[in-house]
Order: C-alpha cells, then structure tokens, then sequence
C-alpha cells in the first residue's frame, strides 16, 4: 500500500521525529518545511522592508488574508468571496453569531448538541445572555443515545419552530462521526432556520461543499489537518446570501480596501467575507498556511480524503483483531466518519502516557477516550501497522499499568 500511494513523497515536506509515530494531527498538524520557510520569509518581509511590508514583498500584509482566503475556498467548496482567514474558531463564531442571530419572539433558539466542543457552547451562551435571554430555554441541546455519536433522526426532530440558528461540527471530536451536512442544512432551511457548522475536524482531511449544500456560514481553525502551527489563524465561511448583513462585531479590517486608509468614522464594509475580519491581520500566525496551502493545492484533497479512508479503515481492522478490548465508538460507513478512530476504554489516559513512550503520539480526551488520527500527508500505512502491534503489545503486557491515569495538564 505505501508503495502505490500517490502521496507519499509528501511525508519528506513535515519534520518528522526519528523512531516517532504521529498520531495526534487532529489536535496538532506537523510543521511542514514549506510552513517553515512562510515563516521565515514574512519575518524577512518584516527585517527587509519594516512598515512598507504592507505594500511591498512577495506576499504584502495588506491583502495576505484575502491572498489565502481565495486559495482556502475550494477546500470547503465555496467562493472566493465567501472565505476570510482571520481570527479563531471561537471569534468567529462570535461573529457570525452576533452578525446573524436575531432572535424574535416566535423564534430564539439557538441548537447544539451535547457532544459539542465546549467553546463553542461558551460562545452560544453568551450570545443569548447578550440579548437578554435565558440559556436554559433559548439554548437546546440534542442528546446522545451512547455517549458518542448523534442519530440523524434526533438532529432533524429538534428542528422546530422556535431555532432560530443551529450550529454543529461537521465531525465531532471525541468519536469522529461525521453528519450529513446537506442532509441537516436542507431540512431546517425547510423550517426557515439558519444553519452553521464548525469544521475543526474537517478543514483538511476532506473536501466540502458548503456552497453547493447551501450552508449559512462555518468556522475552523488551520492547525489540525492544516498544519499551519499553534493558535494559527482560523477562517469562517458565511454565503453570499448574507453578505448584505453588516458585521455584528465591526473593525476596520472589514472594510472595503480601496477606503480602508482613508480614516472615515463611517464604515465601508467590504463586499463579500472580509466584512467579517475585526482587526489587524497577525502576520506571522497567517504565515504557515501559506506553505501548507501549496502542499494541499498539489496533492488534491480528494485524494487525502481517499488515502484518509484507507488508513483509517487499515487501522481499525487491526485494532479489531489485535486489540477488541479498547471500544472503537467512531461510526463504521466511510460516509459518517472523519479522519481519525475513538476508541474508548477506561484505562485511556494511562494507555495514551504508554503509547507516548513506545514511540507513538496519540491523544487522550478526558475521561476515557483515546484518538487516533492517521494524517494523509505524513502517515504510512506502515505506521498504522506498527502503531496496532504497539498497542498488542502494551496492553496484552499491561504497560499501562505503570502509569497514572489521569492526563498531565495541571489545572
């Protein structure tokens, strides 16, 4: 399988670790030595030319986000007007929010779920709070029957009346299931609810449509399956439907360019997704994504997706038979799940701190939850072999137990 993998030459562009297996690319992408070499070449932009680098270099600081953005978009399967790198998940949900929810009396729910990543309830609570609402009735979450996953038939049930936005992740982190994206944003269009999805474990291991399924708008951040390094500036996608909509969160990297330096307090908001930038663009976290969109614009992402499936599927058959005692929880069909495998156990945390000294990074998700994400750019199938024989061998000799089992944050 390595041998006709159409991307394997792409392993030697990240900085890998010698005797290291990285299985943690859903929580942190590997640097690439193109994302490195961005990097470096803005900080020279910076050295060379100080306050003219706005203007000036190959990559000018003016229009570095709308540079990227247009470059994002077929990534997610929108326009290019309809894609701003800026900010963070958890800022642009803000935005987006403060932007498109306006509640009124007959319609103020805001849907999630209770799976969901907790930043991005946060986010939702204090919007409703901010319109003088009650979280306990104008946030709804749709329940798990296991813990793990949501049934299709729960999301669409909640889709009442009274929501006036849902918002979901297109794969949820701790089981990898992916939902139906246009499934879910046809039928609450049906009841005139609008509908946004957060892409974190998406952006990179798959194509989208987002466009095309009609989607209200979506966030994501660039450094999981991006890998455009640590707190590494996010995007958000909003429709051209909406681009009529001032931003709810006004600055004055959102206006339109060609007015932009003219000093006016009278906002001139850009045409399409930059609206929805606030403040200055920070340069050097834009940076890395520069050279990881090169890699992703030359290996397709359809065939990450493709490869991504393989390993993947790879992965589980042998945690299956070499392993049944740790619970794979993440969805069987390849239509419903991400890029990475859940596997449940309550021994996790001491499993991950195992596995981490054998040679294998994996991650652990409190309480009992171990994630294995085989990166398409830079996992083998080798190292998905050799990670499963890892996992035989500590717990059939209960390495594990050497460990503690809780996870090494301080708190």
């Amino acid at each position: 399988m390595d041998e006709q993998d159409p991307l394997r030459k792409f392993k030697e562009e990240f900085h890998t670790q010698e005797g290291t297996i990285y299985m943690d690319g859903n929580s942190l992408g590997l640097m690439s030595k193109r994302a490195e070499s961005k990097l470096l070449s803005l900080m020279d932009s910076w050295k060379v030319h100080g306050i003219d680098g706005w203007t000036e270099g190959e990559h000018p600081w003016f229009t570095l986000a709308e540079e990227m953005s247009s470059r994002i978009a077929p990534l997610v399967g929108a326009q290019e007007n309809e894609v701003m790198v800026t900010g963070s998940i958890t800022s642009n949900i803000h935005q987006m929010l403060s932007t498109l929810f306006q509640p009124t009396e007959g319609r103020s729910v805001i849907l999630v779920d209770e799976l969901n990543f907790p930043s991005d309830i946060y986010a939702v609570e204090s919007h409703i709070r901010l319109r003088g609402l009650d979280p306990s009735a104008a946030m709804r979450k749709i329940g798990s029957s296991d813990g793990y996953t949501l049934a299709s038939e729960d999301i669409l049930e909640q889709l009442t009346e009274d929501v006036a936005i849902v918002l979901l992740p297109s794969v949820l982190y701790r089981s990898g299931q992916l939902l139906p994206i246009r499934e879910i944003t046809a039928a609450a269009h049906d009841k005139g609810i609008l509908v946004g999805f957060d892409l974190a474990h998406s952006i990179g291991a798959m194509p989208h449509s987002l466009h095309e399924d009609g989607v209200d708008f979506a966030v994501w951040c660039h450094y999981k399956y991006m890998n455009s390094g640590p707190g590494g500036t996010g995007g958000l996608y909003i429709h051209e439907r909406h681009h009529d909509l001032l931003p709810g969160n006004a600055g004055w990297f959102g206006s339109d360019k060609t007015k932009q330096f003219d000093m006016d307090h009278e906002f001139s908001k850009a045409a399409g997704a930059g609206a929805y930038q606030i403040g200055t663009p920070n340069i050097f976290s834009m940076a890395p994504l520069l050279g990881s969109i090169e890699i992703f614009e030359e290996a397709d992402i359809f065939r990450v997706r493709e490869k991504s499936l393989l390993l993947t599927e790879l992965l589980r058959k042998g945690l299956a038979e070499g392993v049944p005692e740790l619970m794979d929880v993440t969805p069987q069909a390849d239509a419903e799940r991400g890029g990475h495998i859940a596997l449940a156990h309550p021994e996790a945390a001491r499993i991950c701190k195992a596995l981490k000294d054998q040679g294998v990074v994996p991650d652990f998700r409190a309480p009992n939850m171990i994630r294995l994400a085989p990166v398409a750019l830079y996992t083998s199938f080798s190292d998905v072999e050799q990670t499963v024989e890892i996992l035989q061998t500590i717990m059939a000799e209960e390495l594990y137990k050497n460990y503690s089992n809780k996870r090494n944050v301080v708190a």
